[in-house]
């Protein structure tokens, strides 16, 4: 099955890709969605800059917060519908629908794509979160799951089971809807890669106009704000692992210097695409984190190995139990961590799910689904059983100053556990080069993503577009930076994760849209 991008075949469109685009100075932009993104993020900046930054952190967090406790059953049931959804697209006629059409052929091997949908959608978090986030749920930090007692067999069971929860087919569901609607709209249907071709069902003609402008520049705003926050934020722990090993001054010359180093590097990778650059630092990433599991799991093997059947059991008997919103006595630990993390993993999905669907042309749904929810599910089980497993340990055995003082700072629990092990100070360095080329990895396709964006769906934008949103996602990092430090960067969160109320609707729409999609592609097939 051929399919002609300039031209759309659904519905007999006669929309022609970049029609409303703008080529100047070097740069191909959708009109308005490119100016007006730019302009939002323009104002925001300004108004981050004048306003306080612990004011502007109190006003978002307050609008977070409020958003996250009254729509909270509707991020957990919404999470939950996108599993049921993704599975049920595993088992169902449609799964045999290939993204591209029956002759198409996949553009990158399997361990290829793995490494690249892994790298972009949560490499990064799970080196921020993979020692700090059992610790606290385990120690009560702030609340327990299901509010178990802290500091018990039980707690550490749960507290292994929960961190699955939150890195699992939760996420990646949010991940697989977006990703697989973008995929099948564009390859099977030829319609822009841009989040508003996949309203094209329910819109009709409508999503070239204010309708899909809207949906793309949400994307967009959402995107570079998620990108920033995490550089920022990733910056700071790269800071501390250099002050922690090498006693370097963890200061702001510091932090703004390695965003600008990592931002120097993500232009290069952009410069060369996805097939010169992402691919090939995603494949980096792959192989220094297996290398740092593999000594950390050689290490500690009796622990490690020992730990992996009590995080599956963790998982298995308490996702049901953590997907309830009802009747919950833990609510406080529920809005705290569960909620926020659908609502930032809600808020990310428009950059994660465009990247793996860039990535995915000649995948059958089936195999697109189950990789995408199983794979990524299954190295987190060894990542958390390993690294959390380790980190609870040394806790309950008053191990190190990870064990002796508990959860103190989350950027540092990492490397205060590298610290009780052989060659941590090794390891510790280990940890902050890969934190550093998972942030290049996040920069590079979050650019490639929103350049996509916002030059009408094409693929093929000029470079000087690239190289202008990798500078800006730095530039605003290493400004929040300058004018608020965290405070700065966790408003700038706030705002991001505030973006996920709308998106969460906009999921739910998606999968109508997708389903009126699927079955016009099944009728074409009989």
């Amino acid at each position: 099955m051929s399919i002609n991008r300039d031209k759309y075949s659904i519905d007999n469109t006669d929309y022609t890709v970049g029609q409303d685009n703008v080529q100047k100075w070097g740069f191909d932009v959708h009109n308005p969605v490119f100016g007006i993104s730019a302009s939002l993020i323009g104002l925001f900046l300004v108004a981050i800059l004048l306003v306080d930054a612990e004011t502007s952190k109190s006003v978002l967090d307050g609008i977070k917060w409020q958003i996250i406790g009254t729509f909270d059953s509707l991020f957990m049931w919404s999470a939950n519908i996108f599993v049921i959804f993704c599975l049920g697209l595993v088992v169902s006629p449609y799964g045999k629908i290939r993204l591209g059409g029956d002759e198409a052929k996949s553009d990158y091997s399997r361990m290829s794509w793995i490494a690249m949908l892994f790298a972009a959608g949560m490499g990064i978090g799970l080196m921020f979160w993979g020692v700090a986030e059992p610790v606290a749920y385990y120690t009560g930090w702030y609340e327990t799951p299901l509010n178990v007692a802290a500091n018990t067999p039980e707690a550490a069971q749960l507290a292994l089971g929960a961190t699955m929860f939150h890195w699992g087919l939760h996420p990646w569901a949010i991940y697989g809807v977006v990703a697989l609607s973008l995929a099948f709209f564009s390859y099977n249907k030829g319609l822009p890669l841009s989040m508003r071709s996949v309203f094209y069902p329910i819109l009709g003609d409508r999503t070239w106009g204010w309708a899909g402008h809207i949906v793309d520049i949400l994307a967009v705003i959402a995107t570079l704000f998620g990108l920033a926050t995490s550089l920022g934020l990733g910056a700071q722990q790269a800071a501390s692992g250099f002050h922690h090993v090498l006693g370097i001054d963890n200061d702001l010359f510091l932090q703004i210097s390695i965003i600008f180093i990592v931002t120097l590097l993500a232009v290069v990778s952009v410069i060369r695409g996805i097939d010169g650059g992402v691919k090939v630092i995603s494949n980096i990433n792959m192989l220094l984190a297996l290398v740092l599991l593999v000594f950390v799991a050689l290490v500690t093997f009796a622990v490690s190995m020992g730990t992996i059947p009590t995080t599956i059991m963790g998982y298995v008997e308490n996702i049901i139990p953590l997907s309830n919103p009802i009747g919950r006595e833990d609510s406080a630990w529920m809005h705290g961590w569960t909620v926020f993390y659908w609502a930032w993993w809600i808020s990310w999905s428009p950059f994660v799910g465009m990247f793996i669907a860039r990535i995915s042309r000649g995948r059958t749904i089936r195999e697109f689904i189950t990789a995408v929810l199983l794979v990524p599910t299954a190295v987190t089980v060894l990542w958390m059983s390993v690294f959390g497993g380790v980190a609870i340990d040394q806790v309950v055995n008053n191990v190190g100053t990870l064990g002796t003082e508990g959860l103190k700072e989350v950027p540092l629990a990492m490397f205060q556990m590298f610290d009780s092990l052989p060659m941590g100070d090794v390891l510790s360095m280990l940890a902050v080069l890969l934190v550093l080329v998972f942030f290049i990895t996040s920069s590079d396709s979050g650019s490639l993503v929103i350049d996509s964006i916002t030059a009408g769906g094409k693929v093929d934008a000029p470079v000087p577009q690239r190289v202008f949103w990798a500078f800006i996602e730095g530039a605003i990092a290493a400004a929040l930076l300058w004018v608020g430090g965290t405070q700065a960067i966790e408003a700038l969160q706030a705002g991001a994760i505030s973006t996920a109320l709308p998106f969460t609707v906009i999921l739910l729409v998606m999968c109508v849209s997708l389903i009126m999609g699927l079955r016009t592609e099944q009728h074409n097939r009989k």
